[in-house]
């Protein structure tokens, strides 16, 4: 069984004539397929408009389908659609928290709605609270909190009636870097637990750093559905980040490869995709150039999305 199974899945929105179908609605999504494993950590992207949100808002009821079948954990939205949103967990990219409740108000509230006795629900506020690092801020209300503290506690909501799918709409969408790495943590030990985790993003590292799957959405189509490694295979280039021992003096230039300099120390490397990694240090060693450290660029993902929706080179 799998966590999520779209079929044939299709909305058209009213609009005048001529506004994307011959009756005159917009179609938004058209006749997509895909299945999602149980315990993925998935990634949807696409860029605005692409019908991501149309998506996400069908399977979590906010959106009436057209036409086309949606499964929850095997549960067909249309014949028991109580049961299907019980296993899933929403969080959305605008704040929609009471915010005169404290947290821990709002999440004994929000655990109420799914049956779950104000002592257990107690119980799980506190461990989400604590895991996410904003126990501190039980009690204040929600008004008092930053940015950072109402997205975690937005999170914490989704989870304190433990479903077996979380989805996520850009959830670090406007918090700094730290925060993004310690609720990036708290996702993959999350997901290492079980919970399947549907990620969209505009981060596109976020997506290659924790998604195994992906798909692809544009124009209401999905023109991507594959594993992240083999996506990332079809770059024809790769981009490396070099870290000198010593600084350079001048720009340095390699018949063999691309090379930009960034600073006096760090230098993009560019190799074609049958380019071996030892033809970039033959090319240094033969200068007497050392190198500190190499790491990969984490721009591939961006570079494929651009190919594949056919932006590249129109920006």
């Amino acid at each position: 069984m799998h966590a999520i199974d779209i079929a044939g899945l299709r909305k058209v929105y009213a609009g005048g004539p001529g506004n994307g179908t011959a009756r005159g609605g917009f179609e938004a999504i058209k006749g997509i397929d895909l299945s999602i494993e149980k315990g993925d950590f998935f990634a949807l992207l696409g860029p605005n408009g692409a019908g991501k949100s149309t998506l996400i808002g069908i399977l979590a009821s906010l959106v009436r389908k057209s036409s086309g079948t949606c499964r929850i954990m095997g549960v067909d939205i249309d014949k028991d659609m109580p049961r299907a949103k019980s296993y899933l967990g929403l969080v959305p990219q605008e704040f929609n928290l009471n915010i005169f409740e404290p947290p821990m108000q709002i999440l004994i509230n929000q655990a109420g709605y799914y049956g779950i006795t104000p002592k257990v629900a107690r119980m799980r506020a506190e461990k989400y609270l604590t895991q996410l690092g904003i126990m501190d801020k039980a009690h204040t209300p929600t008004r008092m909190l930053s940015g950072g503290m109402k997205r975690r506690l937005m999170i914490a909501r989704a989870l304190v009636h433990e479903p077996a799918i979380l989805i996520l709409d850009e959830p670090t969408a406007g918090v700094d870097i730290e925060l993004r790495k310690l609720i990036w943590n708290f996702l993959t030990q999350l997901n290492a637990s079980g919970t399947t985790i549907i990620l969209t993003t505009h981060y596109l590292e976020e997506a290659e750093n924790l998604c195994r799957n992906i798909a692809i959405i544009d124009h209401g189509k999905i023109i991507a559905h594959t594993q992240m490694k083999k996506l990332l295979s079809r770059l024809n280039q790769q981009t490396y980040v070099i870290e000198l021992l010593k600084p350079m003096a001048g720009n340095i230039r390699f018949a063999e490869f691309q090379a930009v300099r960034r600073d006096d120390y760090t230098l993009e490397i560019t190799l074609r995709r049958n380019q071996p990694m030892n033809a970039l240090f033959t090319a240094f060693n033969a200068r007497k150039i050392g190198i500190r450290s190499v790491r990969e660029k984490t721009n591939r993902l961006e570079q494929l999305f651009l190919e594949l929706t056919g932006k590249l080179g129109k920006a």
